[in-house]
C-alpha cells in the first residue's frame, strides 16, 4: 500500500475557495495561502454570529500506545463518512507541532485515505501559526529580558521569573539553559530554559480566546515573575502584549483545509494535552457549529487528558455542549494495555485482550460521569483475528457500551459510514446533559483530586512542598477559581507511564503548581512530564526528504 503522503500526493484536491462555497463561507471572507489553504477572516463571524448551532461530536481516545490508535484518522474518516451521507459536517482539528513529526509520533493529518490536506504543508509551516505563537512568547521573553538590562524599573527578582522561552521543535539541550553570558552588553546572566510552543501559555491563549481584542487582553494578563516585594509582574506591566497580539493578528483566525474526500476542515490551534489543554481553538469550533450541521471535533491522547480538558476547561469556556462522544480504541492498544510487547501485537492473543479491555471499560464509564453518551469505535487493522474482534464485540456488551467497527485508513468515509448513522440516531433521540465533573468554586487541591479519583482512579494525591508554596501564592493572587489542567503521562492513566490496563490505589504526586493566568486555567505538574520533549535515538527526520523538484518524502 502507498505511503501516507505517496497518497496524499495523488489525491486531487478542490479550490480552496470552493470548499468554502459550500461549506457557506463567501469568497471575501477567505484569505487565500496559496490554492489548497485559507484563512477565515472576522467577517464570517460577523455574519454567522446568530445562525442556530449544529451538533458537536468529540473523538477521543484510550491510552496510546506505541502501535498507534488512529484518532485522527477515525475524526477524518467520520467526517467524509457524513459527507457520503449527504450531511453537511465540518471537522475541527488541532494544528500540528513540528517536533513530533519530525520526533517519533510522525504527521497528524489522519492517515491512508482519511487524511487532511495538503498533508505536507500542513505538518510543516502550513500558515504559520506555530511561527507566529512561537514569535510571540519569545517577543515576551525578550522585553522581560531587555527590562532587567535596562535598570528593572519594576524590581523584578530574576528567580521569580516563571515564564520560558519556545521553540516548535524537540529539543532536550534547551530545557534549561543560562542566559546574559556576553558581557556587560550581552544582558542580565540568569538561568532559563526552553518549552515546545504548544506547551506555551501564549498557545492556550489563542485556542481560548473569543477575538482579537481578547487575545490581547489575555497576553497582558500573563504571569511573568514577582518583584522583590513578592507583588506579580504581567506582561502588560511590560507594556509588550500590544506587540504580542500583533505578531498573532493573523495567526487567531482559522485555517480552512479539505479532506481527501473534500469534506471541509477547519484547523486551528495546537495544544499538546499531555502538558497543555489538548483542543483546538474555541473560535474554530463555533465557527464550524455555525456552518454546519455535525461538527466532529478531537481532543489530545486518551480520554483520561484530552477529552477530561476538553469538558472541563474548553467546553466550560465556551458554553459548548457536546451531543455524543466517539473512544477510539484497537485490537492492538488493548492486548498491549494486557502486557502484550509491540513486537507481539499481531499474533492473536485473547487473554490478554481481556486484561487489558479494562482501559477501554474505565474510559468508557469516565465519559459517561460528563453525562454525554458514548459509542466505541473499534478502528480495524488487518491483523486483527475474527476471534479477537468477535471478544471484544461482546465485551463492550458485557458493559453496556454501543460500539462500532470502522476502517477509514483503508476506507476512508466508507469505513465509517455506519458510525456516522449510529451517532446520527444516538443524537436524534439521547439529549445531551453534560455538566463537568468538578465546581471551579472548589478549591485547587479539591479539583486536582476529584480528577485523581474520579478520570485516573487514583487513591489520593500528594502535594510536594513547592506545589503547596505555589496554591498559597495563587490563593492570595485570588486566582484559585480557575479551571485545572494536569500535565501528566498519556501512557497511562496513572502518573506513571508504566502502570498500564486501569490501575488502582496508586497516588498521584504534583510536584509544582504553575497559573497560567492568561489563558484562564491552572496547570499541575503530575509525575515526571516534561514541556519540552528530545528526539529519539532514530528520530522520524532520518526518513524525511526532498527531491529536486519539491516533492517531500518520509513523513507519515
Amino acid at each position: 500500500m502507498k505511503s501516507d503522503v505517496e497518497i496524499a500526493q495523488s489525491t486531487p484536491l478542490k479550490p480552496v475557495l470552493e470548499i468554502g462555497n459550500a461549506l457557506g463561507l463567501l469568497p471575501e471572507e477567505l484569505e487565500c495561502y496559496g490554492t489548497y489553504k485559507a484563512k477565515i477572516t472576522e467577517a464570517a463571524f460577523t455574519r454567522l454570529k446568530d445562525a442556530e448551532d449544529g451538533k458537536l461530536i468529540l473523538v477521543t481516545a484510550v491510552n496510546p500506545t506505541p502501535a498507534g490508535e488512529g484518532k485522527t484518522t477515525v475524526t477524518v474518516g467520520l467526517g467524509e463518512a457524513f459527507g457520503r451521507l449527504d450531511k453537511k459536517a465540518v471537522i475541527a482539528l488541532r494544528e500540528p507541532s513540528m517536533g513530533p513529526v519530525f520526533g517519533v509520533k510522525g504527521g497528524a493529518a489522519g492517515g491512508g485515505y482519511a487524511q487532511v490536506a495538503p498533508m505536507e504543508d500542513i505538518n510543516l509551516h502550513f500558515t504559520g501559526d506555530m511561527h507566529a505563537v512561537t514569535a510571540a512568547n519569545n517577543l515576551l521573553c525578550a522585553a522581560l529580558d531587555n527590562h532587567l538590562f535596562q535598570g528593572n524599573a519594576l524590581e523584578i527578582e530574576p528567580s521569580s521569573i516563571v515564564i520560558k522561552r519556545a521553540m516548535d521543535m524537540n529539543e532536550r539541550a534547551l530545557r534549561n539553559v543560562v542566559i546574559g553570558l556576553g558581557g556587560k552588553t550581552g544582558g542580565v546572566p540568569r538561568e532559563d530554559g526552553f518549552m515546545i510552543s504548544v506547551a506555551s501559555e501564549v498557545m492556550a491563549i489563542l485556542c481560548l480566546s473569543a477575538d482579537l481584542e481578547d487575545l490581547k487582553y489575555r497576553l497582558g494578563e500573563i504571569l511573568v515573575a514577582y518583584d522583590v516585594r513578592k507583588n506579580p509582574v504581567y506582561a502588560k506591566d511590560l507594556k509588550v502584549n500590544g506587540a504580542m497580539a500583533a505578531i498573532l493578528k493573523d495567526a487567531i483566525k482559522p485555517n480552512l483545509i479539505q479532506t481527501l474526500e473534500n469534506t471541509p476542515c477547519i484547523m486551528h490551534g495546537g495544544p499538546f494535552a499531555n502538558i497543555a489543554h489538548g483542543c483546538n481553538s474555541i473560535r474554530a469550533t463555533r465557527l464550524s457549529l455555525k456552518l454546519a450541521d455535525y461538527v466532529i471535533t478531537e481532543a489530545g491522547f486518551g480520554a483520561d487528558l484530552g477529552a477530561e480538558k476538553f469538558f472541563d476547561i474548553k467546553c466550560r469556556e465556551a458554553g459548548l455542549r457536546p451531543s455524543v462522544v466517539v473512544l477510539v480504541t484497537t485490537i492492538k492498544a488493548l492486548k498491549y494495555n494486557g502486557g502484550v510487547k509491540k513486537e507481539d501485537l499481531a499474533k492473536e492473543n485473547i487473554e490478554a485482550l481481556g486484561v487489558g479491555a479494562v482501559n477501554l471499560e474505565r474510559h468508557v464509564a469516565n465519559i459517561l460521569k460528563y453525562k454525554v453518551p458514548v459509542v466505541v469505535a473499534i478502528n480495524r487493522y488487518a491483523t486483527d483475528t475474527p476471534d479477537e474482534l468477535g471478544f471484544l464485540a461482546g465485551y463492550c456488551d458485557s458493559i453496556g457500551a454501543a460500539y462500532q467497527f470502522v476502517d477509514c485508513f483503508a476506507k476512508g468515509g466508507e469505513g465509517a459510514t455506519g458510525l456516522a448513522e449510529q451517532l446520527m440516531e444516538i443524537i436524534s433521540w439521547d439529549e445531551s446533559r453534560f455538566k463537568p465533573i468538578y465546581d471551579v468554586e472548589d478549591t485547587i487541591e479539591q479539583k486536582i483530586e476529584t480528577i485523581a479519583k474520579e478520570i485516573y482512579g487514583a487513591a489520593g494525591v500528594d502535594f510536594d512542598p513547592k506545589a503547596k508554596t505555589a496554591i498559597r501564592r495563587i490563593v492570595k493572587l485570588g486566582r484559585d477559581k480557575l479551571p485545572v489542567c494536569i500535565a501528566k503521562t498519556q501512557y497511562s492513566l496513572s502518573d506513571d507511564p508504566k502502570k498500564l490496563g486501569a490501575p488502582t490505589g496508586f497516588r498521584v504526586n504534583v510536584r509544582d503548581i504553575r497559573l497560567s493566568n492568561g489563558a484562564g486555567f491552572i496547570v499541575a505538574l503530575a509525575g515526571d512530564i516534561m514541556t519540552m520533549p528530545g528526539l529519539s535515538k532514530e528520530p522520524a527526520l532520518e526518513h524525511i526528504d526532498v527531491d529536486k523538484d519539491g516533492r517531500i518524502s518520509g513523513i507519515f
